[in-house]
C-alpha cells in the first residue's frame, strides 16, 4: 500500500482545515487508517484512527471533538477534518495503514507527511 497525504496548509488559529490519505493499492480496506503528527522537536504522536469498515474512530484528548476521521472504501482515501484549530496543532501529519492501534510500530504503511501551520 502507498500513500499520499494532501490538504497542509497554514491556517489561523480557530480555522478548518481538511487532510486527505490517498491509498493505492487492492488492499487499502483491510486495514484500519490511522493519523500522526510530528511537531518540531518533539516525538510523533498519535492524533486518531478508524477500522478498516469505517467505525470505532478514536482520538487522542488533545483532538477529540475538534478532530473527525473518516474513510472512503470506494475511493481509498482516509479523511482528517480538523476544526477549532490550535497553534499547538502545527505539525507535520502522516497517515499511516496497519492494525488498529494508538502505537506507530501497529502501521506498517506511511505517507509522506503534509505539514500543518496553524499561525495569526
Amino acid at each position: 500500500v502507498q500513500l499520499q497525504a494532501s490538504g497542509g496548509g497554514l491556517v489561523q488559529p480557530g480555522g478548518s482545515l481538511r487532510l486527505s490519505c490517498a491509498a493505492s493499492g487492492r488492499t487499502f480496506s483491510r486495514y484500519a487508517m490511522g493519523w500522526f503528527r510530528q511537531a518540531p522537536g518533539k516525538e510523533r504522536e498519535f492524533v486518531a484512527v478508524i477500522s478498516w469498515g469505517g467505525g470505532s474512530p478514536y482520538y487522542a484528548v488533545s483532538v477529540k471533538g475538534r478532530f473527525t476521521i473518516s474513510r472512503d472504501n470506494a475511493k481509498n482515501t482516509v479523511y482528517l477534518q480538523m476544526n477549532s484549530l490550535k497553534p499547538d496543532d502545527t505539525a507535520v501529519y502522516y497517515c499511516a495503514a496497519g492494525s488498529y492501534s494508538g502505537s506507530a510500530s501497529s502501521y506498517n504503511y506511511w505517507g509522506q507527511g503534509t505539514e500543518v501551520t496553524v499561525s495569526s
